[in-house]
């Protein structure tokens, strides 16, 4: 199975896909039950959103489905968000709190241990790749890590998320006015909603990698799902008329990372 996917350009931008695939391996589908076969929480349609928005830009996506293994979890099983209800590195509850596995059918230990070293460690060593190159060309890198969700699920939040929702975990993770420049942009746009570091600060990759004394600059967006699609149900089917508009804008913001320079 070839589940890596990567555009390589010259810019400092990278992009990052890390769920939107819907592959399993042959051995796992047969272990889920019928909610866990539904992949309700895929980022569903964001590599097709983030499509040819701008030009000479990198990007590393996984077609491995975050049921398998999620490759925005610490490797090692740490929670980034022991306040909060949250998933695993190899979940086994959906985002509404439902068990995904038949009983007896969870993955035990050597099976997250298989799972992280078949899909999880490539795909880190394709970003690490990829932040190397551009790096070593403009003496920085912007790794900008594209996400979705639905816009309600109390397992994991109250009330409705934000449109936009920026994560730099609380500046650390990228340049002041790196940040400053995206969240302006998003409060900037006419009919959206914007938080920075609210409930998703960023995941494992923009905590990882995010090292701006090191020239290392990354920024998670986590975009609420009703901003382009028909509905936040099956069959999650993309809407033309929300995603031409959206798209305006989440040019806008690529463009200026892809222009940006550190001071």
């Amino acid at each position: 199975m070839t589940f890596l996917h990567m555009v390589h350009g010259d810019s400092p931008l990278i992009l990052g896909f890390p769920h939107t695939g819907t592959d399993l391996p042959d051995h796992i589908t047969p272990k889920l039950n019928s909610i866990g076969r539904g992949l309700a929480d895929t980022d569903w349609h964001i590599d097709q959103l983030y499509e040819n928005l701008v030009a000479d830009v990198s990007s590393v996506k996984t077609t491995i489905h975050r049921y398998a293994v999620d490759v925005n979890r610490d490797p090692n099983g740490i929670d980034l968000y022991s306040e909060h209800n949250s998933t695993s590195l190899c979940p086994t509850t959906d985002f509404d709190g439902n068990r995904i596995y038949h009983d007896d059918e969870e993955p035990d230990e050597i099976e997250i241990e298989w799972r992280q070293q078949a899909y999880h460690a490539p795909y880190h060593a394709a970003i690490t790749k990829q932040i190397q190159r551009v790096r070593a060309i403009h003496g920085f890198a912007i790794l900008y890590d594209c996400h979705s969700i639905r816009s309600r699920l109390p397992f994991l939040f109250e009330g409705e998320l934000p449109d936009f929702n920026i994560g730099t975990n609380f500046g650390h993770t990228c340049a002041p006015d790196l940040e400053a420049v995206v969240f302006q942009l998003c409060k900037s746009t006419e009919g959206y909603t914007t938080t920075l570091n609210g409930r998703f600060v960023g995941g494992w990759t923009t905590r990882h990698y995010g090292d701006p004394a090191n020239g290392v600059h990354a920024i998670q967006m986590e975009l609420a799902q009703s901003t382009y699609l028909r509905a936040e149900a099956p069959p999650w089917d993309y809407d033309e008329r929300k995603v031409s508009q959206l798209r305006s804008y989440l040019s806008a913001i690529l463009e200026k990372l892809k222009g940006w320079r550190p001071r």
